[in-house]
């Protein structure tokens, strides 16, 4: 007897993406690409914005989603039609991008608490950039995988808040965007 999943196709896989998008600096651009993710169904798992080239008053929103290939696709054609948008970069393909996250993180604690926070934060590279007798705000900057890494070290030593960047990537090499 043979099983009824037999001849169902494997699922498709879902990847992880980081776009480039150049925009132009101007009120409402943000909330309208939040709104074509948010209208579609898509999930934007980071996103960070700045002004890069303020002559041209350009700036540069680094989204980090997921989704199957057709939906990365679909994003990208979706994104390259909003009117502000001068050029959507996927840097997942395009490129071998060099891609950080800073992350500030609160621990509070005493005694062997403490001590082992500060072994934790010197092991991973991390700035201690506030202390009081009772806690200490730590700087990290790192992969997402990193980053994530320390974050959950640090609940056993008394985490106590999180503040984290998202994504800021470039594309590895002389060629920019």
């Amino acid at each position: 007897m043979s099983s009824i999943y037999s001849d169902a196709p494997p699922p498709t896989p879902v990847l992880r993406h980081t776009l480039a998008v150049i925009v132009d600096n101007e009120p409402g651009v943000l909330a309208r690409i939040a709104g074509l993710f948010s209208g579609r169904g898509y999930n934007i798992e980071s996103l960070t914005v700045s002004e890069t080239q303020h002559e041209k008053h350009l700036s540069r929103i680094t989204i980090v989603t997921a989704g199957t290939a057709a939906v990365i696709v679909q994003i990208k054609a979706q994104l390259s039609r909003l009117v502000p948008v001068h050029r959507v970069t996927d840097l997942t393909v395009e490129s071998d991008a060099v891609e950080r996250e800073l992350v500030l993180l609160k621990v509070v604690g005493q005694g062997e608490q403490r001590l082992e926070a500060l072994r934790l934060a010197q092991a991973f590279g991390a700035r201690t950039v506030d202390a009081t007798l009772k806690s200490f705000v730590f700087e990290l900057t790192g992969s997402s995988d990193e980053v994530s890494r320390f974050i959950e070290l640090m609940t056993e030593c008394g985490l106590a808040e999180v503040s984290r960047t998202g994504i800021a990537a470039l594309s590895r090499g002389a060629d920019a965007l």
